[in-house]
């Protein structure tokens, strides 16, 4: 890599962390202008007070900027991608201020789908092959599978990233750490445009993690969710990703297995119980271990951790380190769940030990009022 394409990525990471940290106040203010207010008003929202909701678009314009000062790719792919982000970042704006319907959403991911499909030509065309038994590494798709392929995993990944927004900090934390593992398979494969946007991508988390932190000053509602998933979900199926070269589309899996298998068991889950799978609900994994005990800051660091497995995994993935990268992933996640389950044991001990006071104390209570030893006999005497 020559020091231009250093300073380039170096310069859009910087620009991108500036313009976001610096807007996102004002998005702030203008939403409370326009009513883009998240008012906690059932069980699944964790939040206690009404908080502005389309941090997004400070995201969206830190990562434009850097794009557009610093980017010296305008291909077909770029443009696509581009355009497919302007009607997700519109969508998700619209639906910040008035909820839309569920399905009038699915549509247009769709579509903003299938402009990067036909006019990008980005596809997902090589899968690595789940027969063992055969000679064959890969498996060539054929073209109308691999449009409904595409089409399936960039629509499916846009809304996992929005399934995970549901505590403070986590949707933008995770967006991250998946952005550095892109940019570092990126580089190591000479992938600089990539590398480029998925750094641009990663300062504009970081410049809105600040304000989103717990306790969080605004939230990036759907159109900063959305945009996420999108760029992430373009991203991991451009270049190297779709080469022989690695093992065909098990890194993106694994890259972004947080919020893709946190999705799948919500859909199945949904389904399995007769709901929609689309209908929002308070199973996420975040929830799960918030309603273990754990705090906010708490669940929120164990999702980070596991996010930066995964991506450590990845990267190990796409140099052909496999038997390392499965290490790494059974050692930590095993330790992950130990530490899991001993905070559901701390918490249920704490929960139990705490019935165990209230019980005593209005059993006290009670052996006091029959005594005629209360506090107001004591008074009177």
């Amino acid at each position: 890599m020559n020091d231009y394409n250093y300073l380039s990525m170096i310069f859009a990471f910087i620009t991108s962390f500036i313009f976001t940290f610096a807007t996102t106040p004002l998005v702030r203010r203008f939403a409370y202008k326009i009513g883009a207010v998240d008012v906690p008003k059932d069980k699944r929202r964790v939040h206690k007070k009404p908080t502005p909701r389309i941090g997004g678009l400070a995201i969206i314009f830190g990562f434009l900027v850097a794009v557009i000062c610093f980017n010296d790719d305008w291909s077909k792919s770029m443009i696509a991608t581009l355009i497919g982000a302007a009607i997700l970042g519109i969508l998700g704006v619209i639906d910040d201020c008035k909820a839309l319907d569920a399905k009038l959403k699915f549509v247009v991911q769709i579509i903003a789908a299938l402009i990067v499909v036909f006019y990008g030509d980005i596809r997902i065309s090589v899968f690595s092959n789940p027969n063992v038994f055969s000679t064959e590494p890969f498996v060539i798709l054929p073209m109308w599978l691999s449009v409904i392929v595409t089409v399936v995993w960039i629509v499916f990944i846009t809304n996992a990233v929005n399934f995970i927004d549901g505590l403070d900090g986590l949707a933008a934390g995770v967006s991250a750490i998946m952005s550095m593992s892109l940019v570092f398979i990126a580089i190591s494969y000479h992938e600089y445009t990539i590398a480029l946007l998925g750094l641009a991508l990663m300062g504009s988390c970081f410049g809105f993690l600040p304000f989103n932190l717990n306790p969080a000053k605004i939230f990036m509602g759907d159109t900063g969710s959305t945009f996420l998933g999108y760029i992430l979900a373009v991203l991991s199926i451009q270049g190297m990703f779709k080469s022989y070269a690695v093992i065909s589309f098990a890194v993106p899996v694994v890259m972004l297995g947080l919020p893709l298998f946190d999705a799948a068991f919500a859909m199945i889950r949904r389904v399995l119980s007769g709901k929609s799978p689309m209908i929002a609900d308070r199973g996420h994994l975040h929830h799960r271990l918030y309603d273990m005990g754990f705090s906010q800051k708490q669940t929120v660091f164990i999702l980070y951790a596991i996010s930066g497995v995964l991506g450590i995994t990845a990267i190990l993935l796409a140099e052909q380190r496999f038997l390392r990268a499965m290490l790494l992933l059974i050692c930590v996640l095993i330790f992950l769940l130990i530490a899991t389950m001993m905070g559901k044991n701390s918490f249920v001990h704490k929960a139990a030990k705490k019935e165990e006071e209230e019980e005593n104390a209005v059993l006290s209570g009670g052996a006091d009022a029959e005594s005629g030893a209360g506090p107001d006999d004591s008074e009177q005497s």
